[in-house]
Parts: C-alpha cells; structure tokens; sequence
C-alpha cells in the first residue's frame, strides 16, 4: 500500500470511494423505492451531467481553454447512440449489449468530430477560441436538427433535410421498418434503455481516464501549456499536439455521457442541446473548482438536483436558484472565507511545529 503515501493518489482514491458510497447509498434506496418519482427521473441525467462536468473541466481545468460548444459533443454521442441502440434492439440484441455499444460509438464519434474541429479551433485562445467553439456547438446543433434517420431490414436510411422539405416517407423504409430520428422533432417514440448503474460505471470510467491522463507525463506537459507556453514550446513540448489530445478525450467523454443521456428519453429533440446546456455545464466546472473533479462530480450533483427540490416553490424556485449560485460563488473565490474555514482544519505534524 506503499502508493497510497502519495498525496495526490490518495486524493484520487478518496475521490472514487466517495462516488462508490453515494452510488450504494442511492442505489439501495432506488432499489427499495425510498426516492420520490420526481427524484428518481434525474437519476439518469444527473450521471450524465457529472461526466460532463468531468470531460469539460479537463479542458477548462487542466489545458486552461475555454470552450462554449460542449454541448455539441453531447448532441453527436446523444443521436449516434440512440441510432445505434434502436438498431441493434431491431436486430435482436439484447438492451444491455446495445447500450454499451452505443456509448463507445457516441464516444468514438464526438471524438472524431473533437479532432475535425480541433484542427482549426486549436490555433486560437482566449475569447477567440470561446466563441469559434460556440459557433461550432451552434452548427452541431442545426446539423443534427436536419437528420432525419431510420432503420429497416436493409439497414440505415438517411435524409439531410436542408431544405426542410423533407419528411420521414422520404426514407422510403419497408413494413416493420423504424423512424429514428425525425428531424426537427428529433428522436421520438424510442423505448428508453439507460440504467442509473451505467451511469455510475460511466462516472467512475470518466475519473479513471481524467485522473491518470493528469497525473501522467501527458497530463504534466498539458499543464505546462497551459502555465506558459512559450516555456513549454522552448523544452519542445508541442502546444498543438497536447491541446488536442485534452480536447479529443474531452469530446469522447462528452460523447458517451450524451449517449447515456439520450437512451434515457423517449422523447429528444435538439434543443435540449444548446447553448445554454454548455453554460450550465461550465457552471458546474466553476463552481466545483477548475481542475478540482472531485468538486465538478458534487456541483454537478448538487445544482441538478436543487431545481427539482426546489420545485414545491415553483413561483421563486428559479430565484433562490441563482441566489445560490452566487453565494456558492462568492465562497469559492473568497480569500478571506477561505482562511476562515482553513482555522478549523487540523495542522499537520510539522506545522504545527513550525507556528511554535
């Protein structure tokens, strides 16, 4: 157990043994019916939001760029895996077996796009690169927006309906044939298949692969651009290369946590992926900590489900909301608040030595 002494590693294994807990802990209380319906419809999401959370402060936190257009990853995994699901259940595959397929294909093709956009959106920083990737995540949405997708015993048909135009008797689909994905209307009429324990699996993937990707040579020069990277390039550590690789992992994340997010609707359209999606998960990054994924999985956790809890007070829910955001704010910037909790902490051995 000697690898335990090292302060960051077992930073990292308190962080999972804390997902582990609160998963046992809501997972029997599911299992015995002690959450309220309204609570136990956000099971699903909540996972989801949390590897989002994760995925995005890997690219805010750690490679320090800032980007609007998460959200557009999440619509790719989202309707890539509904179609991938909804096939492969017409085909016979049983639920779980198409779940998992079509979380690595929603991840595999946000990834593809992450590398395509990262291309020309990597050269830029800064505010520059803020609203390249809000464009971007806007044109995902409007892409997805005119896909109009179904299935039969002659496999896929898809119609880009540009025009508009278009309808779902343009597939021309067999009897006993399947519309996916109605354009506008998005994906309807689909069975649900996500499960809460997916979502937790997802989580502990996602801190898995973030953690070790940031305490890995890797991770180490991925932070180096982002302290200086006029520094970093004069050591020959390649800026574009590393910025990419935090970027595609990022996107893949997002992919597979929108996979899981959309098996979870019967009913999906576009708009649940918009830019306000991308705001609300760059407040949880920022409220959690940048660079801090144990405080990304509780902001994401907490600020999903206050809404719900809130919902008993429906004219001022969406008020105290906010009041809460700003005072989680002011806690977590402040200095002086931040001495003052630290008063309460225990002193380790040696300082408390050195104050003598």
């Amino acid at each position: 157990m000697n690898f335990l002494k090292n302060k960051q590693t077992r930073s990292d294994f308190i962080t999972y043994g804390l997902v582990i807990v609160a998963f046992l802990v809501v997972f029997f209380m599911q299992t015995n019916h002690m959450i309220p319906r309204m609570f136990a419809g956000q099971l699903v999401p909540i996972t989801a939001y949390i590897v989002m959370a994760i995925s995005l402060n890997l690219v805010v936190g750690v490679a320090g760029d800032l980007s609007l257009g998460h959200a557009g990853f999440m619509s790719i995994g989202a309707y890539t895996g509904i179609v991938t699901a909804v096939s492969m259940q017409a085909a016979g595959a049983p639920q779980t077996l198409a779940l998992i397929v079509s979380i690595v294909v929603g991840a595999v093709f946000a990834a593809i796009a992450g590398f395509i956009i990262g291309i020309p959106v990597l050269r830029l920083r800064g505010d520059y690169l803020a609203i390249v990737t809000l464009a971007f995540g806007e044109i995902i949405k409007e892409v997805v927006t005119c896909l109009i997708v179904g299935v039969d015993a002659h496999g896929l048909h898809v119609v880009f309906n540009l025009r508009g135009n278009a309808t779902v008797n343009d597939l021309h689909l067999m009897d006993g044939g399947i519309a996916i994905i109605k354009g506008a209307q998005g994906a309807s009429g689909v069975s649900t298949y996500s499960t809460f324990v997916a979502g937790f699996v997802l989580i502990m993937i996602a801190l898995v692969v973030v953690l070790n990707l940031v305490r890995s040579r890797t991770g180490r020069a991925i932070e180096a651009v982002r302290d200086n990277r006029i520094a970093a390039e004069s050591v020959g550590i390649s800026v574009t290369k590393y910025r990419m690789i935090a970027f595609v992992v990022s996107a893949a994340l997002a992919g597979a946590a929108g996979a899981l997010f959309g098996g979870n609707f019967s009913q999906l359209s576009a708009t649940k992926f918009d830019f306000n999606t991308s705001i609300l998960i760059l407040v949880f990054v920022v409220l959690g900590g940048l660079g801090n994924m144990r405080g990304s999985v509780i902001a994401a956790a907490v600020l999903t489900i206050l809404p719900e809890a809130l919902r008993e007070f429906s004219d001022y829910r969406m008020l105290v909301y906010a009041i809460v955001l700003i005072l989680v704010m002011i806690c977590t910037n402040s200095p002086q608040i931040q001495g003052f909790i630290a008063r309460f902490k225990p002193k380790k051995k040696g300082e408390v030595e050195a104050n003598v």
